[in-house]
């Protein structure tokens, strides 16, 4: 029995069968872009917030390798419709920076190229007496730096016939300028795919597309309705064969509409999307654009936006970070999409991909996968934007009361992908943290069932549910079940919250069963079989099977909401310590497992040095605030900035960005408030990166988080002040950071040693007892095994440039080999408190001649172990500190005269 649902890669793969995605080859990692320049637009009247923001960011990916697979979007926030580039055909990478011809501007609804697009289609503009039609032929080359893309705009000129097109966005249509040059004919296309009609004489193009991957049904079509405000000279539709015809209307796979004009230099045109009718396409357009200016639009496009990032005003700080800071805030507020509009009396109604089509009253949000989005995109929007996300959680109860289950993968409706029921977790934190603007007891009834009834035929629900009950584990599934016990604890705390104590209780057992799959002999959580026996064969490095987009290492932290259940699991406060420190210094090894091929998750956790810590997918975005719950915030602080700084810029992403989810983990943790637990109404406090930062949520108090010694060298945190008082809690309320006041970090260039209590530690389900630190703990210890794999408390070897690994002879009690010639070594540690260092002991076989220096110091400039007769020498060298770069590098050179060069069979580190 493996996971419940297919993944993401799966579908993808499936699509690409059935023939209705782009196959597209495994591409190697192509060179970093850097910010576009903004486009000319009218002048706000906010500060431009827009400019800090690069729309460009994760958009260099390939199907092998992620730095986001983004799309660089202008679209408002949360919009219906967004507008992209587009490069080539087809769903997926339908946009590639690296191929400098462009075939239109497409109206887009993919969230993330493994599950598609649908309801697309593309305007294009051109000039010339000749036309051509199909995509390809009219494709027009672009310089890169020509293509001027904001949050609220996109302008791009085309090389070919020197047309210029402009777009700026509301939530439903977009107004585009076409510049032509004088004396040519200028034409405008809109590929509709599915249906095209042509009113010449009114200058008006209506359509259809009914494009669409698994979560639409049989009549789902996105309308649309154009409106061309200078008179058309010509005006035809083209079929399939992309040929003019003289017809008005026109019906297929591939037409479209062209529509030309003489004597005009400047051409605008206003267009709207609806999911419901043509008819209704045309209320959006009148209602969101009306008789507007073209300029007028890209005014208050610009001033939506930086209201939307002004709720987040940072100060200080460098520029990289400021830019980082606003393009992930953008992303996080892209996803979910409306999916609803409003009828001519002003309220909101929907087409319902969830009930069959039919229309619908109320609020719908649709595009997000529920498996990423929990960890972060909803705990920011209950910062930042609580009304909405209340909106957003009455369009999940809308969905569930017209589809009987709450879609986990909405796109745009049920899509049974990924795991878990994490829909819970969301609506569970909404309910804990009094978000309004949704029914709370349908919205709790509805995570009540995913968790209570068989979802039998549905592809939604909790799949293999009778035998979690039963067993207290889904047989064969790590993932799921680690998945199962989360979701039970947030149907718990919501339980709480609103006085179910019963239904508290019962969620509450159940949110232990993640014991059940931990097994003590390997130290892992570990697929076992429904006779309760183990999978045979463990290996910690194997993703894939009993694990989904991950392996043993990144899925045994999976229990947030209880972190010392997981310390007693582990064998106390010291051992979890030790393996948390473990994952991040052990090498990134991989094997592909039950994937039987190497995936783009795995080479994005191996091309960076932080071990097995995989913050290129979610399994592991709620494992630093453990360090916290361990009594060790030091660590958390100095792995979470090099998390910022190392793996996230204006520019790059770690991976899959995820629908915002990615995202709004940089925003978070560069805030320095996290949810260690989302479901439960609190946040870890972590390491700030901007000097303050003043959020200020719609209708809401402000909230002033201030560091003003952080930097790039002071990242610990010391004390910490709320509203001028001492706070020496590790963690913070939520109901606390709704009031408003300030917050205020001392932060430090190396820890504060501080006594701690029980209640300073995050909350966890279990109580902590004797796991409870008494004071922040920073001990650490390291061992390397120089050139080989793990062996006992040595891990394998890691963080190394240069040599080669040789095998030693005997020695098999503990390692059978070194690392020979001229190499270096850089491992990362935190600091240590004043008065504290670190005491590294290198072990140096016989057969090598060396000189050693350490952080650049030569300390040893010639241990000859060349000589016959010589054993193992080692040398202890004390009063260590880590460089600025928060790394101790030992650099081992072959001594002069030597024959081999030199030779290291281990490094322990220990503080």
């Amino acid at each position: 029995m493996g996971s419940n649902r297919m993944t993401r890669r799966e579908l993808l793969q499936e699509m690409l069968l059935l023939g209705s995605g782009t196959a597209l080859a495994m591409a190697a990692p192509a060179p970093v872009f850097g910010k576009r320049a903004a486009p000319p637009r009218a002048k706000s009247s906010a500060e431009d917030l827009v400019d800090l923001v690069n729309p460009m960011q994760g958009t260099n990916s390939n199907f092998g390798f992620s730095r986001g697979n983004t799309l660089p979007l202008a679209a408002l926030p949360f919009g219906m419709t967004h507008w992209s580039p587009q490069t080539r055909q087809g769903d997926g990478w339908f946009f590639d920076p690296n191929q400098h011809t462009l075939q239109g501007v497409r109206a887009t609804h993919q969230p993330s190229p493994w599950m598609g697009d649908y309801g697309h289609f593309t305007v294009m503009a051109q000039a010339g007496d000749d036309a051509a039609l199909a995509p390809e032929a009219r494709a027009s080359a672009y310089e890169l730096g020509d293509l001027q893309i904001s949050p609220h705009s996109l302008s791009v000129k085309l090389k070919r016939d020197g047309v210029r097109i402009e777009m700026a966005p509301t939530e439903r249509c977009a107004a585009f300028r076409f510049t032509f040059p004088v004396g040519e004919t200028g034409r405008v296309l809109i590929d509709a795919h599915s249906h095209v009609e042509i009113d010449a004489v009114a200058s008006i193009v209506t359509g259809c597309s009914r494009l669409h991957g698994f979560g639409a049904p049989g009549n789902f079509g996105c309308y649309f309705y154009a409106r061309f405000h200078s008179p058309a000279a010509r005006a035809y539709v083209f079929g399939d064969d992309h040929k003019a015809t003289t017809e008005r209307i026109a019906d297929g796979k591939e037409v479209g509409a062209a529509i030309e004009f003489e004597g005009k230099t400047t051409v605008v045109m206003t267009i709207a999307t609806s999911f419901i009718s043509v008819e209704q396409a045309q209320r959006n357009l009148d209602r969101e654009i009306g008789e507007h200016t073209f300029e007028t639009i890209l005014a208050e496009a610009a001033e939506t936006w930086n209201k939307t990032l002004g709720v987040a005003r940072v100060s200080g700080g460098s520029e990289r970070d400021r830019r980082t800071f606003y393009s992930c805030l953008y992303r996080a507020h892209l996803f979910p999409r409306m999916f609803h509009e409003y009828n001519e009396a002003g309220a909101p109604i929907h087409y319902s991909p969830f009930a069959g089509g039919k229309l619908r009253d109320g609020v719908m949000y649709t595009d997000t996968g529920l498996w990423d989005g929990y960890h972060t995109i909803y705990p920011l929007l209950s910062l930042l934007q609580p009304a909405r996300l209340g909106e957003i959680v009455q369009g999940f109860v809308n969905a569930y009361q017209e589809g009987g289950w709450l879609p986990q993968w909405p796109n745009p409706g049920y899509h049974g992908t990924m795991g878990g029921t994490h829909s819970d977790a969301v609506i569970a934190d909404a309910i804990t943290k009094g978000i309004p603007g949704f029914d709370r007891a349908a919205a709790y009834a509805a995570i009540r069932k995913n968790a209570t009834e068989d979802p039998k035929g549905s592809t939604e629900g909790r799949h293999h549910l009778s035998d979690y009950i039963r067993l207290g584990y889904a047989p064969g599934a790590v993932s799921e079940t680690l998945d199962y016990a989360y979701d039970d604890a947030c149907i718990a705390l919501a339980a709480d919250a609103l006085g179910h104590t019963e239904d508290a209780a019962l969620f509450r057992k159940r949110a232990l069963n993640y014991h059940n799959v931990y097994d003590p002999t390997v130290g892992f959580m570990r697929p076992r079989g429904a006779d309760g026996s183990w999978k045979a064969n463990f290996d910690q490095y194997a993703w894939g099977d009993a694990y989904t987009e991950g392996g043993p290492w990144q899925w045994t932290w999976a229990a947030p909401h209880d972190p010392a259940g997981l310390m007693s699991l582990m064998g106390g406060r010291d051992a979890f310590t030790r393996k948390l420190d473990r994952m991040f210094w052990q090498p990134p090894t991989f094997h592909v497992g039950g994937y039987g091929q190497e995936i783009h998750e795995m080479r994005e956790m191996a091309a960076v040095p932080f071990g097995q810590y995989a913050q290129s997918n979610q399994p592991v975005h709620q494992v630093l605030p453990l360090y916290a719950a361990a009594g060790s915030p030091a660590k958390m602080h100095y792995w979470a900035r090099r998390v910022l700084d190392e793996l996230y810029s204006p520019d790059n992403l770690p991976a899959d960005e995820d629908n915002g989810e990615m995202a709004s983990w940089y925003v978070l943790m560069a805030l320095g408030i996290f949810p260690g637990c989302p479901g439960r109404p609190a946040y870890v406090l972590g390491s700030p990166l901007f000097p303050e930062v003043r959020i200020t949520p719609p209708g809401g108090k402000t909230l002033q988080l201030r560091a003003p010694a952080t930097s790039s060298k002071n990242v610990y945190v010391s004390k910490v002040l709320r509203n001028g008082r001492e706070h020496s809690r590790l963690w913070i309320e939520h109901s606390d950071l709704r009031q408003g006041g300030a917050l205020e970090f001392s932060m430090a260039d190396r820890p504060v040693k501080r006594a701690l209590r029980e209640s300073d530690l995050p909350e966890s389900q279990s109580p902590y007892g004797a796991n409870a630190a008494r004071e922040t703990n920073f001990a650490t210890k390291v061992a390397i095994n120089c050139g080989g794999a793990d062996a006992g408390d040595f891990i394998g070897d890691c963080y190394f440039e240069g040599g080669t690994a040789v095998p030693l002879p005997g020695n098999e009690e503990l390692t059978m080999s070194a690392r020979q010639g001229s190499f270096t070594y850089q491992i990362p540690l935190p600091m240590t408190p004043k008065g504290q260092a670190y005491t590294l002991r290198l072990y140096f076989p016989a057969g090598g001649r060396q000189s050693v220096s350490i952080n650049g110091k030569t300390l040893f400039a010639d241990i000859n172990q060349e000589s016959a007769g010589v054993k193992e020498t080692v040398k202890e060298v004390s009063s260590v500190l880590p460089g600025r770069n928060g790394r101790i590098e030992i650099a081992v050179k072959s001594a002069s005269g030597s024959a081999d060069g030199g030779r290291l069979r281990a490094i322990v580190v220990s503080s």
